[in-house]
């Protein structure tokens, strides 16, 4: 991007008359961002300023204010800034979205990426931030979402405008598993936020994973090498974007790889802005964001619903970090990869013990519910024996319940494997009795 595309750049997230009534100087750079001077009056936090001089421009998140200095962290640079750069507010950003961005990959501040040429804006403009509906206006929650996906519609079946988490560490499947359920049929609309992911995942995620439901799909991407206030942004816009084709009428599944990201772009930013670690590096800000984050998801208050995934990236396998404790008690159920599970060529590696799903009553029947608890119980006692097993203590015939769950778990582990290039079941119940059967 060139000085002239980013001064475009820069009018088009400019609110009206606001780039040319306040100005300030950069007076200096330092580990924390950029201070700037003169301009304290005239902005507000998370409000976006534009630091340009003969080195080129910089737009920058504001991160601290006091009466005589602003402190910035960069989002986007076309150059080098300078002591003495002119600096100018341009107060909160918008982006005006047209259901035409189906099918387009862009960036965190709205930019298309895919080389596919602008994007055609709409009439109506959106924030970033922006409250979830009230509690008490929500649509209740009722429909059941038949992902085909076997692991899931049976042990934690979901709803349309369910919010749920997927928890694994890294190189578990988290991104194939999104892949699979992005091709469920029951949304008229698919975000994906790819959040601090690699940037080589990106384009293999659109054209491999992602596949055909990419025509109905709109991709927002920041990947980890880019600036900390821009993958916050691209987290923020991506929900903003669900929001307002939720309020269309449209049924919306948000995928979002990965909230920890986003997390720790915040962290990055708050302490910027001088805030204490108190958690394992993280500042107390961060966990009162996440649930301002994860809240906008699910029904509306007359139509449309937002269906958000969550993927959680737990540091060092530990499920009971602090940021994955946090949205795991926000979320309506969470799904568990299992390293072990992933290493046995078991995909999706969904640990049925460890995941939960909070609307399973509504979502299946009296009799689907009695199976999958049924089926729950057999795979505890199963998993329960491992040792047993292994140290040659079980004997056929002396429990007839053990006896069972040997016998079948096994063919169940082996029905439950499903690849993202499988046929998607219709009735994952019919499906499982089938591939289970005795002799098949």
């Amino acid at each position: 991007m060139n000085i002239e595309e980013f001064e475009q750049f820069t009018q088009r997230l400019a609110r009206p008359g606001s780039m040319t009534c306040y100005y300030g100087r950069l007076v200096a750079i330092g580990p924390k961002g950029l201070v700037i001077a003169s301009i304290s009056k005239a902005v507000s936090l998370e409000g976006l300023v534009v630091i340009s001089g003969v080195g080129g421009e910089c737009l920058a998140e504001v991160v601290f204010i006091d009466r005589d200095q602003i402190i910035a962290k960069p989002v986007k640079s076309s150059g080098t800034v300078h002591l003495g750069d002119k600096v100018v507010a341009l107060g909160s950003s918008r982006i005006f979205p047209s259901e035409n961005w189906k099918g387009r990959l862009i960036s965190g501040l709205g930019e298309p990426l895919d080389g596919k040429g602008p994007l055609t804006q709409g009439n109506q403009a959106i924030d970033y931030q922006h409250a979830p509906p009230a509690a008490a206006e929500r649509k209740a929650i009722a429909l059941r979402l038949k992902t085909g996906i076997r692991a899931i519609d049976i042990f934690t079946p979901l709803c349309i405008g369910q919010r749920m988490g997927i928890f694994a560490g890294s190189g578990v499947g988290k991104s194939t598993l999104m892949g699979q359920l992005a091709r469920a049929s029951s949304f008229d609309c698919v975000i994906v936020a790819l959040v601090g992911e690699r940037g080589r995942e990106v384009t293999e995620f659109v054209n491999h994973v992602l596949g055909p439901a990419l025509s109905k799909s709109i991709v927002v991407v920041a990947t980890g090498d880019e600036t900390a206030g821009l993958r916050k942004r691209a987290a923020l816009l991506a929900t903003s974007l669900a929001e307002w084709f939720r309020d269309q009428g449209q049924n919306v599944l948000l995928l979002m790889d990965s909230v920890t990201r986003y997390a720790q772009a915040l962290r990055e930013l708050a302490l910027a802005g001088g805030e204490p670690p108190v958690s394992r590096g993280f500042p107390p800000s961060v966990f009162s964001d996440l649930p301002k984050l994860l809240e906008r998801s699910g029904p509306g208050v007359e139509k449309g619903t937002i269906t958000g995934i969550y993927s959680v990236l737990v540091e060092g396998d530990n499920h009971n970090e602090p940021v994955a404790d946090a949205i795991r008690g926000t979320l309506d159920g969470h799904i568990v990869l299992n390293r072990q599970i992933a290493a046995g060529g078991r995909y999706p590696a969904v640990d049925i013990l460890a995941s939960v799903s909070r609307l399973i009553d509504r979502s299946l029947s009296s009799d689907e519910l009695k199976i999958s608890n049924d089926l729950r119980s057999l795979v505890n006692r199963y998993e329960e024996s491992k040792d047993l097993r292994a140290l040659g203590g079980y004997q056929i015939g002396k429990d007839a319940e053990l006896d069972r769950s040997v016998a079948f778990v096994p063919r169940l582990y082996g029905a439950l494997t499903q690849s993202r290039f499988d046929r998607q079941d219709q009735d994952s119940f019919a499906a499982i009795a089938e591939l289970t059967r005795v002799g098949k």
